[in-house]
């Protein structure tokens, strides 16, 4: 290993990351050495950079949140050895190597490639946690998906689809909407070309279970189409502000509204991320998980990656090569 290492690097709140080059790091204590191979983007990146993400980092900071890698140094009591490939879930994966807590590092299959690991962590689990802990999706119920082609939206759809339910992908144009269908969606909706989202819905039959990573009018037309004990799962706001719902409908209809942040997950109960982690896995050794990159890019072009995010143009993850 050389005495420097690339990465990159958020200056101030709004401008793009650059690289830079710095003093490799060295391990201590009971961290990790991990020599970084593929990173992710998520929604959360773009909000780090702004300075509006509800968990902050004082600027400069390394951006990036999760990643795979292979383990260069580690201590006897981790479990872990050198070689190892592993999954990284820990702020600052935008580093050719990085020092880690053991319980940041998770053994992946061996037919998973880094690129898809790097990416895998916090949409999988996001959406497997929210479909199965909160929702409690049962087969033959129908959940509709908004976003249904970004990161964690395709990974609802997919899930969703494995759990045996049936599944509606909401996404905007029909290049992205065939990639919904790809992921195991049975119906797709257009949003670009749906003037009535309630109604297009209610024409399907209506719907037991949202899943919403966008928010906005969106958000409130499917928690209109709920039936009756439905569910609706708040998973983030990506179309700028939170939803607007009536709670007297959630009343009298009995539907059950449920906030996910799965990264508050890691102190709320760990012990719920790594078993989920591990269904998620084998559901991908078996092959009913696909993850695909929807770009994939160069450390040198990470700025590029922010740009897709901005103009929400990727389809799937963004994955960052190092």
């Amino acid at each position: 290993m050389t005495d420097q290492t690339r990465i990159a690097m958020v200056a101030k709140p709004g401008q793009s990351p650059s690289l830079t080059l710095t003093s490799a790091p060295v391990r201590s204590g009971d961290d990790v050495l991990v020599r970084m191979r593929a990173a992710a983007l998520n929604f959360a990146d773009l909000l780090k950079a702004k300075g509006q993400y509800q968990e902050k980092s004082p600027f400069p900071f390394v951006p990036g949140l999760e990643g795979s890698g292979e383990v260069i140094e580690a201590p006897a009591t981790s479990g872990l050895t050198p070689g190892q490939r592993v999954a990284v879930l820990w702020p600052g994966t935008m580093a050719e190597v990085i020092s880690v807590p053991p319980l940041a590092c998770i053994p992946i299959p061996d037919g998973m490639s880094h690129e898809q690991a790097a990416g895998f962590q916090i949409v999988y689990g996001t959406s497997h946690l929210a479909l199965t802990d909160r929702a409690r999706l049962q087969p033959q119920e129908v959940l509709a998906v908004l976003g249904a082609a970004g990161g964690v939206g395709l990974t609802a759809v997919e899930i969703g689809h494995a759990m045996g339910a049936r599944v509606i992908g909401i996404a905007r144009g029909a290049e992205r909407l065939e990639s919904v269908r790809r992921a195991g969606a049975d119906h797709v909706i257009d949003s670009a070309e749906c003037p009535d989202l309630k109604a297009a819905l209610r024409d399907l039959g209506g719907v037991d279970v949202v899943y919403d990573p966008v928010g906005d009018a969106p958000g409130e037309a499917a928690f209109a189409a709920l039936r009756p004990g439905g569910r609706f799962l708040l998973v983030g706001f990506a179309g700028g502000r939170p939803p607007a719902l009536p709670l007297n409908h959630a009343l009298v209809k009995n539907i059950a509204i449920h906030g996910l942040y799965w990264g508050a997950y890691q102190r709320l109960d760990p012990d719920a991320l790594r078993s989920g982690m591990g269904q998620l896995f084998g559901l991908f050794t078996q092959g009913r998980l696909n993850p695909v990159a929807g770009h994939t890019l160069p450390l040198e072009k990470l700025a590029d990656g922010y740009d897709l995010l901005h103009q929400r143009r990727a389809v799937g993850k963004i994955i960052v090569t190092l």
